[in-house]
This record gives C-alpha cells, structure tokens and sequence, in this order.
C-alpha cells in the first residue's frame, strides 16, 4: 500500500492513462519509491542516514544511487553517453557526506525530473537501439525503461530495510 492505507499504489489509481503501458508503469515505479522512501527514511536523522549497521549500505547512499542512477540510466535512454559531472557524481556515491535535507532534496529533484524525462520518451519506439556505459553494452530504450523502474526498487527496497534497523522500535 502507499502512504495512506486506504490509498491503493500509484499502478492501481487509474492515472497516466495518455501514457502507453511500459512508460506509465515505469513512472508509477517512481511515484511509489517516492512515496516509500518519505514513509519509511525521511524522518531518519542525519546520523541514521548515514548508519551501516552490519555493514550494509547507509540509507544515505540508496538515496543518493536512486538519484543519480536514475538519471543515468535515462542518460542511456535518451540516446547520449554521460557527462564529466555525471561520472564525478557516480564516483562519489558512497563517500559523500550530505545532510538529511541535501539528500531529499537531491533525491526529490531526481524523481520529478525523471518522471518527466520518461514522460518525455513515451512515443519514442521501445525497440529503439541503446548503448550502456564505456563498453557500449546493447540495449534498448524499452530495456533501459524497464531497469529504471526494477533498478529504483531493488535499492528502495534496500533502503526501508536499512531504515527498519537504524530506527529505534
């Protein structure tokens, strides 16, 4: 369920019904992340952001990859190859040091953004050949929109269970 328990997920409230299936399911990906990652991290303080407990990743680290992979791998979809800044951002991932708000902010920009790029993408044709990262790895536009979405929950997933254990009971 989504933020409120009468509140079906995002796929299930009839909406982005302009959009054809893969990129309306691709962007309900990202509207339940956001609405998970706010119920579960964001009243996390600074410090359990940045927990490992038994040497997991921080939720700080979830939050920011969610972020900055996202606009990667849209990057991808969209037919270019990253920027300098883009490849300075991923290298610093697991060492960079944010405030809660920082990383919200980062992240919720990430999301809206990303939204909009897929929306953006939408009648573009799925089969469209893509290529991924310095070893041009073969892919497709509707491949790259897929993983957007599994790729945004495996780490929300991450996420909520790294804030489970820094979360006092």
């Amino acid at each position: 369920m989504s933020t409120a328990a009468h509140t079906p997920e995002p796929w299930l409230r009839g909406t982005l019904g302009d959009l054809p299936a893969v990129p309306r399911a691709v962007v309900h990906a990202l509207e339940l992340a956001k609405e998970d990652l706010w119920k579960w991290c964001h009243s996390l303080s600074d410090e359990q952001l940045r927990s490992r407990p038994n040497q997991l990743a921080s939720v700080a680290f979830q939050l920011r990859h969610i972020a900055r992979s996202l606009d990667r791998l849209l990057t991808y979809a969209e037919g270019t190859q990253l920027t300098e800044a883009q490849l300075h951002a991923l290298e610093s991932e697991v060492h960079a040091v944010s405030t809660h708000h920082e990383i919200f902010a980062e992240l919720e920009n990430a999301l809206t953004r990303g939204m909009e790029r897929v929306k953006a993408l939408a009648s573009s044709t799925l089969d469209a050949p893509r290529v991924v990262g310095k070893k041009q790895l073969p892919s497709t536009l509707g491949g790259l929109l897929v993983h957007v979405a599994e790729h945004t929950q495996r780490h929300v997933g991450q996420a909520i269970t790294t804030a489970k254990l820094v979360s006092p009971p």
